[in-house]
């Protein structure tokens, strides 16, 4: 399928999905992460959901991370530039959903992306060699590229993946894994 017909398939696949199932999935994929070998790392980056969107709920992986003492950093979203500015968060950290509904930090301690040593990546499709979908802004992969090559890169997915995307690019950045409620794709 193209990316396109992928957005709109997997758009309407969340809009279904009750908030008692997108909590139990979302617990499924934090449960899921446990046996990969990332916790050596220090420096995680992660997305704070759009609950309109009905993304997976980082809240679970939010708390394995600060039960392992992990360095956690979030985004905030320049739309003009499509480029992220990444921050440490703390509990001072304050947090204020956008224009597009995305929940980011006003400021705090910036982070640069080449210390960031796990990503763990949004996405509306994924397929079997490792390339997903977004929303198509590019923020993802403009990031991407400017962590280190061995950064880790993980997308979580409510549903399993596509066998091809059939357009995909090459600025396009490949994931390590996939976490789904019923397991992890390795790529």
């Amino acid at each position: 399928m193209l990316k396109k017909e992928l957005r709109t398939k997997y758009k309407l696949l969340r809009k279904e999905l009750t908030d008692t199932e997108i909590e139990e999935k979302s617990l499924a994929i934090a449960n899921a992460l446990l046996p990969l070998p990332i916790w050596d790392k220090t420096y995680f980056h992660i997305f704070l959901p759009i609950t309109e969107q009905k993304e997976v709920d980082t809240e679970f992986i939010l708390h394995l991370l600060s039960g392992k003492d992990k360095e956690i950093v979030i985004s905030k979203s320049d739309f003009e530039t499509r480029e992220m500015t990444h921050f440490l968060l703390t509990d001072n950290t304050k947090i204020k959903k956008n224009e597009y509904n995305i929940p980011e930090p006003i400021d705090g301690i910036e982070v640069p992306s080449k210390k960031i040593e796990v990503v763990f990546v949004p996405l509306l499709a994924f397929d079997k060699k490792g390339h997903r979908v977004g929303y198509g802004k590019g923020f993802y992969d403009k990031f991407l590229k400017e962590c280190q090559p061995e950064t880790i890169k993980i997308g979580l997915s409510f549903f399993e993946a596509e066998e091809t995307i059939l357009n995909i690019f090459e600025s396009d950045v490949l994931l390590d894994y996939c976490v789904c409620p019923n397991g992890v794709y390795e790529f």
